[in-house]
């Protein structure tokens, strides 16, 4: 793995984490804590929504989509351990 993957990820997670985010109110953690959830939620998604069968775009186009909807669970999780 080169160093422009490890960019690509980061930038990635840091759009994916800032759009999960502003989906789920109060979930934003700044820039490291945004880039950590969408990578985070770039590997939930990438196992949750093959087994749903779910198929999202092309390319960046579909990573940034995929990590923004496991960031966005990620985010419904957090908060739901917050509250108990």
């Amino acid at each position: 793995m080169g160093i422009e993957s490890i960019i690509v990820w980061l930038i990635v997670g840091a759009i994916a984490g800032w759009l999960a985010g502003l989906i789920v109110q109060g979930g934003g953690f700044g820039l490291l804590g945004n880039i950590v959830i969408g990578i985070i939620g770039a590997v939930v998604a990438g196992w949750l929504l093959p087994q749903l069968g779910v198929n999202l775009g092309i390319g960046i186009f579909r990573a940034i989509i995929n990590s923004a909807i496991g960031g966005v669970i990620v985010l419904v999780i957090i908060s739901l351990i917050k509250r108990a």
